[in-house]
C-alpha cells in the first residue's frame, strides 16, 4: 500500500494502478470525459514529487510544453511507483454551478393517472366468525394472497375502523392504515448522459409541485455511453459503482424535492424514468457491454415495472418504478418520450425531430410513419474533445460574436458574467460557426494562414489571432490576455459531430424516399439543444440553411414524456405503442452512407 498526497490531504492507494484509477479509488471526484481512455486530455494533474513512468506520445498530443515542463501530466496515463505528492485534481465546473434544462414543451393530453387511493371499511374479526385478515379483505373484494408485502402489513392494519388502499391500474399495491386519501405522489425523472432531472407530481391535483436537477454522477467514470460501458467492463466493481451512483443520485433528488415540497418519501408511489438504453442499463444493473460491440444489441428494450425496493429507490415501500421502452442500443426511452410529446405518431406533416447530444438520435415522421437513426456526434458538443472545452457552469463562454471590423471587435457571453475560463457547447458551436462565416475557415474546415488574412481587407484585423504553434494553428479569442483558442483539431472535432448529424438527416430522408425541401419542421430537444442557436446551427452546417424557418425547439422532452407517463394511463399505453413502431435504421450499413458522410463534413 502507498499513499497521495493531494493538496495537503492523504490519501492511500493499491499498489499497480494507473494515477486515474488511485484517485478514483479514494472516491475523489475528477474530470475524465473519456472513462480514462487517454483520450480526452482532461484528467490533467501536477506532479509535485514522487517516481512515475516517462511521458507518453498520447500526453504529448494533450499537453503543452509549458505543461509539460511543470511536470503537468494526464492521470489515466501516469503509473506511480510508491508515495506521490500531487497538486490541483482537475474539477473544473461543481455539480451545484451546472446549467442544466429541467422545463419543455407541454401537450395537451387526456389525464387519467394509473395510480389511486381509496378508503375502505374495514369489517372486525370475532370470535364467532373466526376470519383470518387477508379473508377479511377478500370478502371486500381485495385479493392480496399473492402480495407477501402487503401480507406483512396486516398486522398494524386491522387495527383500525378504516384503511387505505393504494392501486395501481386498478391492482391493490399496498395498504395503509387510516384515511391516508389525501397524500398521493409520483416521480417523473429524466436521466440524461449528462444531466438527471426529477419531478415532483400531485397525482390527485394533476400537476407538478417541484422540480430538481443535478449532473449524473456517472460522468466520474465517462462522459459518454461507451465510456461508461467501457469502465462496466474492465473494472471487476465497474457496474455496481455506475449503478449505485445514479441510484443515489435518484435518492438524494427525491429527499430533496420532500424536503421542499414539506411531504413524506412514504407518500411517492411511483416513479417514472425516461433515459437513454445505456443509462436504462445501468440504472436496473443490468450489464450493458452487448451494447457497446457488433452487432449493438441491447439486453431490453420493453418498458418495466419494478418494486422501487428492488433497485434501492426510497419512496413507499410498496412503491413501483416505471421504465419508458426504447427503440434500439442507441434509440432510447428518451427519444420515444420525445416523440410521445411531440406525437409525431398523429401528424399529416413530414417532421424531423433531433436530440443533439454526444449522440444525436433523430426521428424522421412522414406523415405518421416513424424512422430513426442515431450518429455518433462525439463529445465535442458538450464541451469535450476540445482543447479549452468545458461543460456548461460558471466561467463557460456560450456565446461568441467575431465583427467584422476591428472597432466591433470579438464579444462573448460568459455563464455567470464572470471570466471566460473555457467553452462549453453552445460556445464551441458559436466560435466554429463565425470563423466560417466570416472565412477564416475554408470548406475543409482548414484555417486561414496569417498572411492570408492579412491580405483580405475586411477581416485583416484578426490575423493576430491566428497563431502557428509547433506546427499547429489555432485562433485565440484574446491573443492579449486570453489563451482560449480554438484549435484546427478542435474544428476538425466539431466537423466530425457536424458530419454524423448531417449525414443521419440526409440517410433518414434517402429512406423514406423525401427531400430536405418537403420537411414542415425541424424540432431540437434536449438539454444541448435549447443552448443553441438558430444562426449557428445553420452557420456551422448542423442543419441546413434552407430549413432555419422551420426550427423549433421543445426543452426537455423526456422528462415530460415521464410525467405524461405518470398522469396518463392512455398516454402510458401510446408511449408503448409508439417504441413499438419505430424502425430503426442503422447508418453504418447503409448503401454509400460513408460518401455521404464525407461530403457532409464540408463547411458552406
Amino acid at each position: 500500500m502507498s499513499y497521495l498526497l493531494i493538496d495537503n490531504r492523504k490519501y492511500s492507494y493499491t499498489d499497480g494502478l494507473d494515477l486515474l484509477s488511485a484517485i478514483r479509488e479514494n472516491d475523489i471526484s475528477m474530470e475524465n470525459p473519456c472513462g480514462g481512455n487517454g483520450t480526452c486530455g482532461k484528467c490533467k494533474i501536477k506532479i509535485i514529487e514522487g517516481n512515475v513512468n516517462e511521458i507518453t506520445d498520447e500526453e504529448r498530443n494533450f499537453l503543452t510544453k509549458s505543461e509539460l515542463d511543470a511536470r503537468i501530466r494526464l492521470s489515466c496515463l501516469v503509473y506511480p511507483s510508491g508515495d506521490l505528492i500531487l497538486e490541483g485534481v482537475n474539477s473544473k465546473v461543481s455539480r451545484e454551478h451546472h446549467k442544466i434544462l429541467t422545463d419543455g414543451y407541454v401537450p395537451d393530453y387526456e389525464k387519467s393517472p394509473s395510480l389511486s387511493k381509496k378508503l375502505h371499511k374495514l369489517e372486525k374479526p370475532t370470535l364467532d366468525n373466526n376470519i383470518s385478515l387477508e379473508d377479511i379483505l377478500y370478502k371486500g373484494g381485495i385479493d392480496v394472497k399473492d402480495n407477501f408485502d402487503i401480507l406483512k402489513t396486516l398486522p398494524g392494519i386491522s387495527e383500525n375502523e378504516h384503511c387505505t388502499l393504494v392501486s395501481l391500474d386498478d391492482k391493490v399495491i399496498g395498504i395503509e392504515a387510516n384515511d391516508t386519501t389525501k397524500t398521493l405522489y409520483g416521480v417523473a425523472i429524466d436521466i440524461g448522459t449528462t444531466t438527471v432531472v426529477a419531478s415532483l407530481i400531485d397525482i390527485d391535483n394533476e400537476m407538478e409541485l417541484g422540480c430538481e436537477s443535478d449532473i449524473n454522477p456517472q460522468k466520474e467514470y465517462g462522459l459518454d455511453v461507451l465510456s461508461r460501458i467501457y469502465y462496466a467492463k474492465s473494472n471487476y466493481d465497474g457496474l455496481r459503482k455506475l449503478n449505485e451512483s445514479i441510484i443515489d443520485c435518484l435518492n438524494d433528488l427525491i429527499s430533496k424535492l420532500c424536503h421542499k415540497n414539506n411531504i413524506a418519501k412514504e407518500n411517492i408511489y411511483e416513479v417514472s424514468i425516461a433515459a437513454n438504453t445505456t443509462m436504462m442499463h445501468l440504472l436496473l444493473g443490468i450489464d450493458p457491454k452487448s451494447i457497446g460491440k457488433s452487432p449493438y444489441s441491447p439486453v431490453f428494450i420493453g418498458a418495466r415495472n419494478i418494486k422501487a425496493k428492488d433497485l434501492g429507490i426510497n419512496i413507499s415501500e410498496f412503491g413501483m418504478v416505471y421504465t419508458l421502452p426504447g427503440v434500439s442500443s442507441y434509440i432510447g426511452a428518451d427519444i420515444v418520450a420525445g416523440a410521445a410529446v411531440c406525437a409525431l405518431n398523429k401528424t399529416d406533416k413530414n417532421i424531423l425531430f433531433i436530440d443533439i447530444g454526444t449522440n444525436g438520435e433523430i426521428v424522421l415522421s412522414k406523415k405518421s410513419a416513424l424512422t430513426s437513426c442515431s450518429c455518433a456526434a462525439g463529445p465535442a458538443l458538450e464541451g469535450m474533445n476540445i482543447s479549452c472545452g468545458m461543460r456548461a457552469g460558471d466561467g463557460a463562454i456560450e456565446n461568441i460574436h467575431i465583427g467584422e471590423t476591428k472597432a466591433e471587435g470579438i464579444s462573448t457571453k460568459v455563464i455567470g458574467d464572470s471570466r471566460g475560463v473555457g467553452l462549453c457547447g453552445s460556445g464551441i458551436i458559436d466560435f466554429v460557426s463565425e470563423l466560417a462565416r466570416l472565412k477564416l475557415i475554408g470548406k475543409t474546415g482548414r484555417i486561414k494562414k496569417k498572411t492570408d488574412v492579412e491580405n483580405e481587407e475586411t477581416i485583416a484585423y484578426l490575423a493576430e489571432h491566428i497563431v502557428d504553434e509547433n506546427k499547429k494553428r489555432k485562433f485565440i479569442l484574446d491573443p492579449q490576455t486570453s489563451d482560449i483558442a480554438m484549435t484546427q483539431e478542435d474544428i476538425r472535432q466539431v466537423q466530425l459531430a457536424k458530419g454524423a448529424i448531417l449525414s443521419g438527416f440526409y440517410a433518414l430522408l434517402n429512406k423514406v424516399e423525401i427531400d430536405m425541401s418537403e420537411l414542415d419542421s425541424v424540432i431540437i430537444a434536449g438539454q444541448f439543444g435549447k443552448h443553441l442557436s438558430v444562426e449557428s446551427l445553420v452557420g456551422v452546417g448542423i442543419i441546413p440553411k434552407e430549413l432555419k424557418e422551420n426550427i423549433k425547439y421543445i426543452g426537455n422532452s423526456s422528462k415530460t414524456g415521464a410525467i405524461m407517463a405518470l398522469l396518463s394511463r392512455e398516454m402510458r399505453r401510446e408511449i408503448e405503442k409508439i417504441a413499438s413502431n419505430i424502425d430503426y435504421v442503422e447508418l453504418s450499413t447503409e448503401k454509400g452512407y460513408e460518401r455521404l458522410f464525407s461530403n457532409c463534413l464540408m463547411f458552406n
